[in-house]
């Protein structure tokens, strides 16, 4: 009986899914943000990152995201703007060069797959959550992901910049990736 269990169990294990792992193409992806300032609306987008990405919609306990933003690579495309962000007050890259998001799972809401992860950026490491929509398109795949954090959890715009009616405190977080798989 013992040597049954052992030979089912083996034979189980090379069926275990799991997701297929992805590379970034960089020249066709794009990792922003969105906020408002003094009522209104910017742009922004990171130029450096890398993200290594293991996902299938069938087998989500599989899956897994794993980015790292540099945040001098940070730009709007308005001089004074960029010329703060990565000062002490905003992003402060002499004490904190990347941001970190890895999920910790996905779930199902609804027909929505959310990925939920801890993002890390200047040092205050809280969870953030991401909706997912990804279609596979043979040995490559497009996946769009987005949420909103609030900047000062994690001390992103403090001292003159904290005051939220001229900053939003809200950053949408958006992503458009083309991957191809390994």
């Amino acid at each position: 009986m013992k040597r049954l269990a052992t030979l089912l169990l083996a034979l189980t294990l090379p069926c275990a899914a799991a997701a297929t792992d992805y590379t970034v193409r960089p020249e066709l992806s794009q990792l922003g943000f969105n906020g408002t300032y003094q009522g209104a609306a910017f742009n922004g987008s990171f130029n450096q990152w890398t993200a290594a990405i293991s996902y299938d919609p069938a087998h989500l306990a599989s899956s897994r995201f794993d980015v790292t933003v540099t945040l001098a690579s940070a730009k709007t495309g308005d001089h004074d703007q960029d010329s703060a962000l990565p000062g002490a007050d905003f992003f402060d890259v002499a004490k904190f060069p990347t941001a970190h998001f890895v999920t910790t799972g996905f779930h199902q809401d609804g027909t929505q797959v959310i990925a939920d992860g801890q993002l890390t950026l200047r040092g205050v490491t809280k969870p953030l959550s991401l909706t997912v929509v990804f279609k596979s398109q043979g040995n490559s795949a497009v996946m769009d992901v987005a949420g909103v954090l609030k900047r000062l959890d994690f001390g992103v715009g403090i001292g003159d910049y904290s005051d939220t009616s001229v900053i939003g405190a809200n950053v949408k977080i958006i992503a458009h990736l083309q991957l191809a798989s390994k």
